[in-house]
């Protein structure tokens, strides 16, 4: 039987478009778009090549958004087949670097449009596809820039599904309607290094830090809420002394990490609380230190018409009912959120994102995009 979705999937897969290049994926798909009737704006920041695409001027508008770049490969000679040489085996699964984070889902996106416009080429609403060669780098020149641009001209989606695969153990069991919010410090304590054998004239940075950090370790930041589990706080990394065992450490640097619950109905946290609350806790210690911070914003779309409407189709294409999750780390949705009503993601199995031969298996492919499509009916149509 044809499967237009697999088709497409292993063209993009020929591509080795490692981040944050695009080598011609979406050159691709945009040469399935514009016969369909889509107005297409090249958008490149920097080094990075995106593209925004639009059917129709009315509301709703209902945007697909993925990237087009892939993590490297790792080693080649690990892998079972040519990462960047799609493989079909005979366990049904189709082997290739971005087989699953995410050309599979791009593929999807574009054949779940074209059959919608087919059986429905009078829709009302919008349809639109965000997409962008900068999510598996340091995204900075991606989905990020692009939003800025369009809500700099007023542009607002009503819907967004982004493409990630957030399967857990069969596909579409699980949507992701939200993100914890990620809060990184970057902290030096100072203290006076100096001889060991003489403490009367040092000051050791990891004695006078270890009661913050066991404060740190044992506040209950917040009991979480309705969509989001508590508030965590966990040490990455920690550097201190000179490699010598008789010299005490004068700086101890420390890298932490909030997950954090955001705000809904009154209960979770903000960044701004939690930055003040972890500063109280070095003053209150006395610490001489410095404290950068960088953030990755939450975001969550409680139950509404994307999200029923994603859950009836997905009850249609597979047979089952998804569980909605906030769980995982970040994603673009995070960016789109600003202009955007509501937002989830849904894809493939995510079991083998970023490892050696990563895969999809091809009997989901067809499922996701009738997924996708009557998503559109339902929300669009």
């Amino acid at each position: 039987m044809r499967n237009p979705t697999l088709d497409l999937t292993v063209d993009l897969l020929k591509r080795d478009s490692v981040t944050p290049e695009d080598k011609g994926c979406q050159d691709l798909m945009i040469s399935r778009l514009e016969p369909l009737g889509f107005k297409i704006e090249r958008m490149r920041f920097g080094e990075v090549d995106n593209f925004y695409a639009r059917k129709g001027t009315s509301g709703p508008l209902l945007v697909f958004a993925g990237h087009t770049d892939v993590v490297p490969t790792g080693p080649v000679e690990q892998w079972a087949s040519d990462p960047f040489i799609p493989t079909i085996k005979d366990d049904g699964m189709l082997y290739a670097r971005g087989a699953a984070d995410m050309k599979a889902s791009l593929a999807a996106f574009i054949t779940s449009i074209e059959a919608f416009v087919a059986e429905n080429p009078d829709h009302q609403g919008s349809i639109g596809l965000l997409i962008t060669a900068d999510e598996e780098g340091i995204a900075t020149h991606g989905t990020v820039k692009v939003v800025e641009a369009l809500k700099a001209r007023g542009e607002h989606f009503d819907y967004c599904i982004v493409g990630e695969p957030t399967s857990n153990k069969t596909v579409g069991d699980m949507v992701k309607n939200g993100r914890r919010g990620s809060l990184s410090g970057d902290l030096i304590v100072k203290g006076i290094q100096g001889h060991i054998a003489y403490p009367h004239l040092v000051k050791n940075t990891i004695h006078l830090v270890s009661p913050a950090i066991k404060e740190m370790v044992e506040t209950v930041w917040d009991e979480g809420n309705d969509y989001f589990p508590p508030t965590s706080w966990q040490i990455s990394n920690m550097n201190a002394g000179t490699g010598a065992n008789n010299v005490v450490p004068g700086e101890v640097i420390i890298q932490f990490n909030f997950r954090y619950c955001p705000e809904y109905n009154g209960q979770g946290s903000t960044a701004e609380a939690l930055q003040k609350q972890t500063t109280d806790v070095l003053d209150k210690h006395g610490l001489d230190y410095e404290l950068k911070w960088k953030h990755n914003q939450p975001y969550i779309t409680p139950r509404g018409d994307l999200v029923n409407a994603l859950e009836v189709a997905i009850e249609s294409a597979f047979s089952l009912k998804p569980e909605l999750s906030t769980t995982g780390g970040t994603s673009d949705g995070r960016f789109i959120a600003d202009i955007c009503t509501e937002v989830v993601e849904f894809g493939p199995l995510n079991k083998t994102i970023h490892q050696i031969n990563e895969c999809v298996g091809v009997d989901c492919l067809e499922p996701l995009a009738r997924a996708y499509q009557l998503t559109l009916e339902k929300l669009i149509k």
